[in-house]
């Protein structure tokens, strides 16, 4: 999810610079939603662990 993150703020950028502002605000949109879902997974599951591991040593 993070490589298609990536992918749409690189054609966002590359829009931007040729001069397509409305397909750049939407790939940056999107990239900005995908970012915002991984991190959200990514902190969820790091709290998971970080539970897991203190259950395992009691």
């Amino acid at each position: 999810m993070l490589k298609w993150a990536l992918i749409f703020a690189v054609i966002s950028l590359v829009a931007g610079v040729l001069g397509f502002t409305g397909i750049a605000a939407g790939a940056a949109g999107i990239a900005k939603i995908l970012f915002g879902i991984f991190l959200v997974i990514f902190l969820v599951l790091l709290v998971l662990g970080i539970t897991g591991v203190n259950a395992l040593r009691k």
